[in-house]
């Protein structure tokens, strides 16, 4: 009586079992750098865009509170008292007997610098602005400007 074991296809059945080959684990990675870099930069600009909307519903706020001071006091504060006058009572320029708080707390812009303030202004009776990412007058994309007249 003969017995026949067949090794072959039991160590053939066993390493088709094993895993995944270096070359498939590259390919893999490699399209997966490639979406990344197809999605990341999307998301970029998706945060450069929420600052710059940020910055703008900011100003707009600022120059409501603008209003309402001059409303009170029939003059906007001069630069020389800046936007704490909507604060805090200024101490300097024109005495104003009717001041009152017309926003809580001055807001830094999405990049952490203070807004600006010019009376005269320079596009309007008054301007608020941001300079943007850069910080610097000018500038295009999110390092363009961001005020009052926009």
């Amino acid at each position: 009586m003969k017995v026949q074991i067949n090794l072959q296809s039991s160590y053939c059945h066993q390493t088709a079992q094993r895993g995944f080959t270096l070359i498939e684990l590259m390919v893999v990675l490699a399209i997966i750098a490639g979406m990344a870099a197809l999605i990341v930069p999307n998301l970029m600009d998706s945060a450069d865009e929420g600052k710059s909307t940020s910055a703008k519903v900011d100003v707009s706020t600022i120059a409501q509170a603008l209003d309402r001071y001059k409303l009170d006091n029939q003059t906007y504060p001069s630069t020389e008292q800046g936007l704490q006058a909507l604060v805090e009572r200024p101490t300097t320029g024109n005495s104003v007997p009717n001041w009152k708080q017309t926003i809580k707390k001055l807001p830094n812009d999405p990049w952490g610098r203070p807004y600006q303030y010019l009376n005269p202004g320079i596009k309007n009776e008054v301007d608020v602005m941001s300079f943007g990412a850069d910080g610097a007058t000018g500038g295009e994309g999110k390092n363009a400007d961001i005020g009052s007249w926009q």
